[in-house]
């Protein structure tokens, strides 16, 4: 086809900032000249190797390239553009420019996707939330890759043309018999670092856990409430398989709520394949090695969320939490507080959300053989901590667990030893006997308590009780004297802050809610006060 020696045509495209997108005007001009082509509008390092794959694509396509002067310019100029998602929408320009696609036909379509040398269209990451800020700006009309399209279909009002080549796009738009190809290969992308792994909660059951019943019962606490755990133990004790099932007792996602923990997982490249949208509370994992860029999210060029986001609406697991660098570990301050992440960068700054459960767990020493976990430290006449074959010297494991700051133990609500399974309940288990309650009977308890408090949180911002500030606990649902009586005891002898007791105070309202009761009680304070001093038989004491 010969390609026109003048023209001017134009794209839409979507630029990231984040989970925030914005409309990028594509405009294409070809004008006689020189031959040269010019991309401007602010483009990072991997958008402008785009000119030579947009030229090969064009060609290999059946269209004759230009020889003349072509400029594409990227509107606003000011924002920074980055990835290869703009390769369709600059060569779905430089087509209508050339005269090879008809100017009235879809004039509002956004395009994203990456094209190779051949003209095939490839996926690429953020799809979703760039379908959703297109659907807000008013745009109905996607064109992205085959196996993007389900990701795009996701959002509402939205028509979306997977396509698997340039040559399919032209016979869409100009309604001509759309030509076979091949299926592109979506393949998957790796997390930016390897070292997080991301999991699933299907298939796993609180009922295949042995005994562990103070744990058990923080975990649907935690669930019921949203407070954050601590879980400290020898190796093999069930910390691991603990965490692992909290997913299953929270809610499945809202809508709102799937598209964004969808968008994250589209941003970074790690939705589940075959699943466009993610309906269940995602479970994060983080290797002790990650980095802060690793677990807050950064980047040199686009800004990529970090673990803590991919655990967004879900849990965050840190497991041998003392051996995690300490910076690491106080940039989780910030986040747990506040839900979300800011990073900022000289390039620009991106937002992202990080509402998440934290469970940490760890050893109670070094060697992680030592008995009395977080409360029944036991020194020997020599010295050493008593233990099963521990020789951990005192100050190497009072050291090991002072490695997890105050300020950042002060925001957990929920700490609990965990002893290893006793003998009689493995032997029950291995004769056959019946285990605990399972996942299903647990969560319905969780709704249950989650219905109950969202109605007396009714008309507020919060949705559960760890997220009510102290004020409004005391102000709005003041408690008796009677039922503070042990935190009394707690606060004038220095075990207890005032911080704690509005934790505490949270605490105490989930276990009411678990109740059924209408109001807190002395048992539901001392309960929830022997969980904030890593004692969960504190009440029975």
């Amino acid at each position: 086809m010969a390609a026109a020696v003048k023209g001017y045509g134009r794209a839409w495209a979507v630029a990231l900032l984040g989970l925030r997108g914005i409309l990028v005007d594509v405009e294409a001009h070809i004008v006689p000249g020189l031959a040269r082509f010019a991309l401007i509008g602010l483009p990072d390092s991997v958008l402008s190797e785009s000119r030579d794959r947009v030229r090969a694509a064009i060609a290999n396509s059946g269209f004759e390239w230009p020889q003349a002067a072509v400029t594409v310019s990227l509107s606003p100029a000011w924002v920074r553009k980055s990835g290869s998602g703009f390769d369709l929408a600059i060569a779905a320009a430089l087509l209508r420019a050339m005269s090879m696609l008809r100017p009235s036909a879809a004039p509002q379509a956004v395009f994203m996707a990456e094209l190779s040398l051949d003209g095939r269209v490839r996926p690429v990451h953020g799809v979703l939330p760039s379908a959703v800020a297109a659907a807000s700006a008013g745009h109905d009309l996607i064109f992205s890759a085959e196996a993007n399209a389900a990701e795009a279909e996701q959002v509402p009002g939205l028509t979306v043309a997977g396509i698997r080549s340039l040559r399919q796009l032209a016979a869409w738009v100009n309604q001509t018999p759309m030509p076979g190809e091949p299926e592109v290969e979506a393949g998957r992308a790796a997390p930016a670092d390897g070292r997080i792994r991301e999991e699933a909660a299907s298939g796993l059951d609180l009922d295949q856990v042995l005994g562990q019943y103070e744990a058990r019962r923080a975990l649907e606490i935690s669930a019921a409430g949203g407070h954050h755990l601590f879980f400290c133990g020898p190796p093999g004790s069930g910390k691991t398989m603990l965490a692992e099932r909290l997913p299953g007792l929270l809610p499945p996602l809202d809508t709102a709520a799937a598209l964004e923990v969808s968008s994250v997982h589209s941003l970074t490249g790690t939705l589940p394949i075959g699943q466009p949208l993610i309906t269940q509370p995602p479970f994060c994992a983080v290797h002790h090695s990650a980095t802060v860029a690793a677990m807050i999210g950064g980047g040199s060029g686009q800004l990529r969320p970090g673990a803590v986001s991919r655990a967004h609406r879900g849990v965050l697991f840190l497991d041998e939490a003392p051996e995690f660098d300490r910076s690491v570990l106080e940039s989780l301050r910030e986040p747990i507080e506040s839900g979300d992440v800011e990073i900022a960068r000289a390039a620009g700054s991106a937002r992202f959300p990080a509402q998440f459960l934290l469970i940490l767990a760890a050893n109670p020493c070094p060697c992680g053989r030592a008995d009395g976990g977080l409360t029944k430290p036991v020194r020997g006449e020599t010295g050493v901590i008593r233990g099963s074959n521990c020789l951990c010297a005192p100050r190497a494991r009072i050291g090991y667990l002072a490695k997890l700051s105050g300020p950042l133990m002060d925001r957990i609500d929920l700490r609990v030893d965990v002893a290893p399974v006793g003998p009689g309940e493995l032997l029950a288990a291995a004769a056959g006997g019946p285990g605990g309650e399972s996942t299903a009977a647990v969560a319905a308890r969780v709704a249950e308590a989650r219905d109950r408090a969202g109605k007396r949180l009714a008309g507020t911002p919060w949705r559960w009780n760890a997220q009510v500030p102290g004020q409004v606990l005391r102000s709005r649902w003041p408690i008796s004297a009677d039922a503070l009586t042990t935190a009394e005891q707690a606060l004038r002898s220095g075990a207890l802050t005032a911080r704690g007791l509005d934790r505490v105070t949270r605490v105490a309202w989930t276990i009411a809610d678990l109740s059924g009761q209408d109001r807190i009680d002395r048992h539901s304070v001392d309960s929830a006060l022997g969980f904030r001093l890593g004692f969960a038989g504190f009440a029975q004491h």
